[in-house]
């Protein structure tokens, strides 16, 4: 829940308290009630909103081929934050694991060929520095001077998270370590934000698309081959990644092992990371299913891979097909009533990372994608719009 004032931070006291009661279940008091900190951007105005976010992308947009992409790091106008995003220029290749694979799970089958489009993404997990300016992002101060029913008013007013009570990094560390326990809702409104900040379509990865980038051209369980004597110069694990002063596991700075063939670092371990798509289960496919999407249609559950420092995950979880869902439990800790829509309590391990898709989509298509974190919202993008 955010604090009673704006911008106050509760106190070591507080904070305890905080904590305890978490560690005691979580006792909610007779007669207790909470009042939103802010009221939810309207439904209109979210549409006002994505109106003008897309007519700074369309401003400023220049279209190129696959073959002229490169590499490029983007800063974050005002701040001393950046991050890189590498190019992937599509390709097919074969999704999931073969039967034989040791440490196989059923929903990693059947394998199917899969063609995905050109696109770039992030070269590291989003980190913490970076996750902070939308986490801390103080929406009514921004906009508070500015002129209403503008463009730049609405850029300003994306959904960002209510203020935590607790250092959501756990003591695990900051900076350049990977940001976790945010929602799947979170990350897509991060990603929208970035947008409004950059003029760039940001969003996640399909779970294909990050599934192509992790294999990096290979079709062995790991990105380095089929064992796991090589793991530790390529991830970070429950056995790597021991704290020297509580002794358990850890996340780790992105980027301080080695990078898979194409350049991408913490594809295996580190934290988890979310994707765009729900949970299902594969089905058999004829011939190539090309960008494939899993809309999501209800908040569980959603899908995240990669595999993560937690102590219950073995190396053979950190394979390249492996897939997990996720579930309300993630949740368990939070003492607000109803559950936050922003921050899973339970899950850190989990974080994410970004991609830019080389084709623009639809201004509908782009509000449909940065919202189905709140699927009983209908903001479907019409069949024949125009970009």
């Amino acid at each position: 829940m955010p604090p009673a004032k704006k911008e106050q931070r509760p106190t070591k006291e507080e904070i305890a308290l905080v904590k305890l009661w978490i560690e005691e279940g979580a006792y909610w008091p007779k007669g207790l009630e909470l009042k939103p900190r802010k009221k939810a951007v309207k439904e209109e105005d979210e549409g006002k909103i994505v109106d003008a976010i897309h007519r700074k992308i369309m401003a400023g947009h220049k279209p190129v081929k696959a073959a002229e992409m490169k590499p490029y790091k983007q800063k974050l106008a005002g701040t001393l934050v950046s991050f890189e995003m590498l190019p992937v220029r599509g390709g097919i290749f074969k999704m999931g694991s073969p039967e034989g694979e040791k440490g196989r799970r059923k929903d990693e089958g059947p394998q199917r060929m899969v063609k995905v489009s050109p696109f770039w993404m992030g070269k590291h997990e989003v980190t913490w520095d970076e996750y902070h300016k939308f986490m801390y992002y103080d929406r009514e101060e921004t906009t508070k001077d500015l002129i209403s029913e503008t463009d730049e008013y609405y850029l300003a007013s994306v959904s960002t998270p209510t203020k935590p009570y607790v250092n959501m990094d756990f003591g695990m560390g900051t900076g350049s370590h990977p940001a976790i326990c945010m929602t799947h809702h979170a990350a897509l409104k991060y990603c929208e934000w970035l947008t409004a900040k950059t003029g760039i379509f940001y969003r996640l990865p399909t779970e294909a698309e990050w599934e192509y980038v992790c294999r990096a051209g290979t079709e062995t369980a790991f990105s380095w081959g089929d064992g796991t004597g090589e793991i530790s110069q390529f991830a970070w694990h429950k056995n790597n990644s021991m704290d020297p002063i509580n002794f358990t596991p850890k996340y780790q700075k992105v980027g301080s092992k080695k990078p898979n063939p194409w350049g991408f670092y913490d594809m295996h371990g580190n934290v988890a990371e979310w994707v765009l798509d729900a949970y299902a289960p594969y089905q058999p496919a004829k011939g190539v299913l090309v960008d494939p999407w899993v809309k999501p249609v209800k908040l569980y559950p959603r899908v995240v891979r990669g595999g993560s420092y937690d102590p219950f995950m073995k190396f053979e979880d950190l394979r390249s097909a492996v897939r997990v869902s996720s579930h309300p439990d993630w949740k368990m800790q939070d003492p607000q009533l109803p559950k936050s829509i922003w921050y899973h309590t339970d899950a850190r391990f989990v974080g994410f990372r970004i991609v830019r898709p080389l084709t623009l989509p639809t201004k509908g298509q782009m509000r449909e994608i940065w919202n189905i974190g709140r699927p009983v919202e209908k903001v479907a993008a019409k069949p024949n719009e125009k970009k």
